[in-house]
C-alpha cells in the first residue's frame, strides 16, 4: 500500500515542477537576453547564454531612457487608482451586503456584466470620452480609467467577504455605544482585512500592468507609465534588446516584493465566501 502512495507523491511532485519550470523559463530567457551585449543580439545569432555576461546593462538603461520618471508615473497612477477603487468599493459592497432593497440583484448582476468589458473593446469610446472632458495626456485620465475596470472585481470580493461576517458583532458594537461607520471602522474592517488585501492588490497589479489605455491617451514621455516605455527600446530606428528586457525585469521587482508581503492575506481573501 505504501509505494503506489510513493509513486503518486513523485508523479505530483515531477508534474509541479514540469509546471513551475514552465513559468520560470520566460523570465530565466528575459534575465539572460538582458546581460547579452547588443552586438551579440542584433549582428549575430547568439545562443541560450551570453558569450560575454555583460552586468552593466541594468546600470546603462538609467541613462538610455527617463525610467525614473516612467516609474513615478507608475506608481502614481497605481497607488492613486487603488486609492479611488477602494473608496467606491468599500461603501458599496458593505450596503448591498447588509441591506436587502429593491434593485439589489440587478446591480449586482450589472457588476458582474461590467466585468466582461476589456479596456481593449472600450479603446477608442474611452478616448473619446477624454477627449470630450479634455483629460488626455494626462495622470488623471489613467486614474480614472484604471479604477473604473477594477471596481467591479473589488466591489465582487468585497461584498461576499462583508456577507461571510456575522451581523451579531457589529450590533454587539451598536450595545455599546458605536454607530454604523464606527462598528464598520472597528469591527467589520479589522475582520475583513483580507478581503481589503485583496482588492488592494489586484487592483495595483492591474493598473500597474496596464498598456492599451495608457498608449491610447497618453503622448508625452513623461507622462507614460512604465508599461508604455518599455517597448520604446526597440522600434524602427533603434534596437536595444538588451535595454528592453533589463527595464521588463525591473518593472516585476515592484509587483513582487508586495507579493512577497502580502501572500498570506491574499489567499485568505481570494477565498472568502467560499465556505458558509
Amino acid at each position: 500500500m505504501k509505494r503506489p502512495v510513493r509513486l503518486r507523491v513523485v508523479l505530483l511532485t515531477a508534474v509541479g515542477w514540469l509546471v513551475a519550470l514552465a513559468f520560470i523559463l520566460p523570465y530565466l530567457q528575459m534575465f539572460l537576453t538582458s546581460l547579452k551585449p547588443e552586438r551579440e543580439l542584433t549582428k549575430s545569432p547568439g545562443g541560450y547564454l551570453p558569450t560575454h555576461w555583460k552586468w552593466s546593462n541594468f546600470a546603462d538603461v538609467w541613462d538610455a531612457a527617463p525610467i525614473w520618471t516612467n516609474i513615478r508615473v507608475s506608481l502614481t497612477v497605481a497607488a492613486a487608482a487603488t486609492l479611488v477603487t477602494l473608496a467606491c468599493a468599500l461603501p458599496a459592497a458593505y450596503y448591498t451586503a447588509r441591506n436587502r432593497f429593491r434593485g439589489r440583484g440587478a446591480f449586482l448582476l450589472l457588476v458582474l456584466v461590467t466585468q466582461m468589458f476589456a479596456p481593449t473593446a472600450l479603446v477608442i469610446g474611452i478616448y473619446r470620452e477624454m477627449v470630450a472632458l479634455n483629460l488626455t495626456d494626462t495622470l488623471l485620465a489613467l486614474i480614472l480609467v484604471n479604477a473604473a475596470f477594477n471596481l467591479p472585481f473589488c466591489i465582487w470580493i468585497l461584498h461576499g467577504y462583508f456577507s461571510s461576517i456575522p451581523r451579531e458583532l457589529e450590533e454587539a458594537a451598536f450595545l455599546d455605544g458605536a454607530g454604523r461607520i464606527g462598528a464598520l471602522a472597528r469591527v467589520t474592517l479589522p475582520i475583513s482585512m483580507p478581503g481589503v488585501v485583496t482588492a488592494v492588490v489586484y487592483t495595483f497589479i492591474s493598473a500597474w500592468n496596464e498598456y492599451i489605455v495608457a498608449l491610447t491617451v497618453t503622448a508625452s514621455p513623461d507622462r507614460r507609465p512604465l508599461t508604455v516605455a518599455i517597448p520604446s527600446f526597440v522600434t524602427q530606428y533603434q534596437e536595444h534588446w538588451q535595454y528592453l528586457f533589463a527595464t521588463s525585469l525591473i518593472a516585476i521587482v515592484p509587483v513582487v516584493i508586495l507579493f512577497v508581503f502580502i501572500e498570506r492575506y491574499l489567499i485568505g481573501g481570494l477565498t472568502a465566501g467560499s465556505v458558509k
